[in-house]
């Protein structure tokens, strides 16, 4: 594959940094990369040593994208949890378009299976966050530039950064997830980006157009049980409420996550959706999820207090 693979978020965020893992996945294949990243600094040298192809610009202005694009057929799309998703989505699209790309692999969020009820009805997004990642989909679609869209629950990194806090300074989880048989969807994003890494590495157009990436639905207990056995001590679940835990995390969180997440709590608490793991992950890579467990082994340092999150 002479041309490169444009990969966003390259840089990687605080938690689940798929355009970072995808990009390495990428380069140890020897396929070329052009990362994209919003600033130049030791990240984006760390990427340089590997080999890629570093381009500084910003989702949200299309000239930079456009040059971004320059002689590339592929290209990965995500966007943090903040303002701009639609917008950016929008540009993103209308550059793929006007490049002629083939391929576009989209990080979106789960909506439910295809036959499910809440699959593409707008009424039922779990968020206003959720909403635009549903909008986003359909706006690549229309473009037809072959995109195919990641559907995912919450990463583990999520949950790492839910628990490590407290985990470590109270042996205790403090959140609002009601009774601690709620169900939450889950997946790694180290799976994530391996069915993306495949996609974009394999000659021609995948058929299927939107993979629900659902590797585990663990109830809260269930959560608190695999990470107590992880790190080799019990650990506690205590219910709180929605002010109480927005207040304890907006000065850490932007109003946008904050109001994500508050929404998807009430979602998961109420329980009418019967969760599911899928074989997708299993059926594009070859291999099974990573569980949940082996993430909390492979973290374990970071609920004993000693780790700074990755």
């Amino acid at each position: 594959m002479s041309q490169p693979i444009l990969v966003t978020g390259a840089a990687g965020g605080t938690q689940g940094s798929t355009g970072r893992l995808i990009t390495s996945l990428l380069l140890e294949q020897g396929i070329p990369v052009r990362a994209l990243v919003h600033k130049l600094d030791s990240r984006s040298d760390e990427l340089c040593q590997q080999g890629a192809e570093v381009v500084e610009g910003d989702l949200l202005n299309s000239a930079s994208v456009e040059a971004a694009m320059r002689n590339v057929k592929r290209a990965y799309f995500t966007y943090p949890v903040a303002d701009g998703l639609l917008e950016a989505a929008t540009i993103f699209a209308a550059a793929a378009r006007d490049a002629a790309l083939e391929l576009v692999v989209n990080n979106s969020q789960f909506q439910g299976r295809p036959g499910d009820p809440a699959f593409r009805d707008l009424k039922r997004a779990a968020s206003f966050r959720n909403l635009q990642h549903r909008l986003a989909d359909r706006i690549f679609d229309w473009v037809q530039v072959g995109a195919v869209h990641l559907q995912a629950p919450p990463y583990y990194e999520n949950v790492r950064a839910l628990f490590s806090k407290t985990v470590a300074e109270q042996s205790t989880v403090l959140l609002p997830w009601g009774e601690d048989t709620t169900v939450i969807p889950l997946v790694g994003a180290a799976d994530v980006s391996r069915v993306a890494a495949t996609l974009l590495s394999n000659p021609g157009v995948p058929s299927q157009r939107a993979y629900a990436l659902v590797g585990e639905t663990p109830t809260v207990r269930e959560m608190t049980e695999a990470l107590g056995r992880a790190i080799g001590r019990p650990i506690r679940y205590v219910a709180i409420t929605d002010e109480q835990w927005a207040n304890a995390v907006k000065e850490r969180l932007g109003p946008h996550a904050l109001d994500h997440l508050s929404h998807l709590w009430r979602t998961f608490r109420k329980g009418e959706e019967r969760y599911k793991t899928t074989d997708a992950i299993r059926s594009v890579t070859g291999r099974n999820p990573q569980t949940l467990e082996e993430f909390f082994r492979q973290n374990a340092g970071v609920f004993a207090g000693n780790t700074q999150e990755a």
